[in-house]
């Protein structure tokens, strides 16, 4: 059973964002854009972010509206249902640039505990 434990998804994420970030370390747009093993990382990733993302509290996630939680969720319904829909430029581009902000607030919440 999946725990109620916040702090247990704030490290999911934590964890998550680096191995994303890991992944991609070392490569450009078009090396990653080549490279299907590591796009199939980076998406399970993403699809752990989301997950652990949903099972924060809504009170946790109502502190904290600069984070799009809904668009998080989202994304992480299509990685799973609508796959054929996923685009490599667009998870290039959350890797690179749109888990910084939710990097920020998992971190800073994990420094209170």
């Amino acid at each position: 059973m999946p725990s109620k434990d916040p702090k247990i998804s704030l490290n999911d994420i934590k964890k998550n964002i680096e191995l994303a970030r890991q992944f991609v370390a070392d490569l450009s747009l078009d090396d990653f854009l080549n490279d299907r093993k590591t796009f199939y990382a980076v998406i399970r990733a993403l699809e752990v972010i989301s997950e652990a993302s949903r099972r924060l509290p809504e009170s946790f996630q109502e502190k904290h509206p600069e984070i799009p939680w809904a668009d998080i969720a989202g994304a992480g319904n299509v990685y799973r249902h609508d796959y054929e829909e996923v685009l490599e430029t667009m998870v290039w581009q959350t890797v690179q640039h749109s888990l910084t902000a939710l990097e920020k607030v998992v971190q800073e919440e994990l420094d209170r505990y």
